[in-house]
């Protein structure tokens, strides 16, 4: 059984989609149509108009089988590459690997595509995959095509060896030049498909530099000191600036745009030579700040 609790008006159909984008729209309407979602403690028809507090109950979704692993022709911006592993600069849009209910192509059948071998260190679903990114964040991530490389590489992102460092565009206006946020992270206990924070649970710690001021929102540098779920969603969340086009932590005003986070920037020690990789990619088209990031912006801090 699980429980969700609305936090604005919104369409029932549209507040399941937006909170279990692992399911189709459709079919959580179907199951809302058989009456088996109930609102308050009554069957609602998916168009029912929710209202914040409105408890929400309905039995586990079945799950559907895994995406299979047919190649998919899709183009992919390597910005790193060698006979070891390769750094893709992750389109919006894109999951990373194939999962439950996905109809569409992921990163993995992508990279599958292509002429070379991937690790299996990661799991049968997740070939070369060393760490991910939500589907809607752009930007750079690590593929292996070793096991070796691959059990390296994560051991530097396990040990934070491996420097990653994001921009995101928050809402307001933030006035402090540089701060940290240090919030322990767990599951919501009111949503358990989001994060919260949570006194229990994991540490987690935030590094934060302001960029600019856009007519939007703040331009923000984000490095990670952890590697919690949806870490810099959640703690810009909990300033009240949330990142703007979240569709599970920015209320209805904010979610206009597409998701504002990019991981900008990558440096590793190479799992063969030890030499040290730096790779850095502009953020997209859409991205609200986008001619305003350079990479000498995320050296550290």
């Amino acid at each position: 059984m699980m429980e969700l609790v609305a936090t604005e008006a919104e369409r029932l159909d549209k507040f399941l989609a937006r909170l279990m984008p692992q399911h189709s729209r459709s079919k959580l309407a179907k199951i809302a149509d058989e009456g088996k979602i109930l609102v308050n403690g009554t069957a609602r028809k998916p168009s029912f108009a929710l209202r914040s507090g409105d408890k929400v109950v309905l039995e586990d979704v079945a799950e559907g089988e895994a995406h299979d692993l047919t190649p998919a022709d899709i183009a992919l911006d390597v910005r790193y590459e060698d006979e070891y592993l390769l750094v893709v600069n992750k389109q919006r849009g894109l999951a990373v690997h194939p999962a439950v209910s996905l109809k569409e192509p992921s990163l993995v059948n992508a990279l599958l595509a292509r002429s070379h071998g991937l690790s299996s260190a990661g799991g049968s679903f997740r070939p070369g995959i060393v760490h991910r990114l939500d589907k809607d964040t752009t930007g750079l991530l690590l593929v292996a095509k070793t096991d070796n490389a691959h059990v390296r590489l994560a051991k530097q992102i396990e040990k934070r060896h491996a420097s990653r460092r994001y921009v995101a565009v928050a809402a307001g206006n933030i006035e402090h030049e540089r701060f940290d946020v240090a919030a322990s992270l767990g599951r919501s206990k009111k949503n358990r498909l989001l994060i919260a924070v949570d006194p229990e649970g994991k540490n987690a710690l935030t590094h934060f530099k302001k960029l600019a001021r856009l007519d939007s929102g703040t331009l923000l540098a984000c490095s990670l000191e952890t590697g919690r779920t949806h870490q810099i969603r959640v703690h810009l969340q909990s300033m009240g600036h949330p990142v703007l086009g979240d569709r599970l932590y920015a209320p209805a005003a904010y979610r206009s745009v597409p998701l504002q986070l990019h991981a900008a920037f990558m440096a590793f020690e190479h799992p063969i030579s030890g030499e040290t990789i730096r790779v850095f990619a502009e953020p997209p088209e859409d991205f609200l700040g986008v001619g305003l990031v350079r990479e000498e912006m995320l050296d550290p801090f």
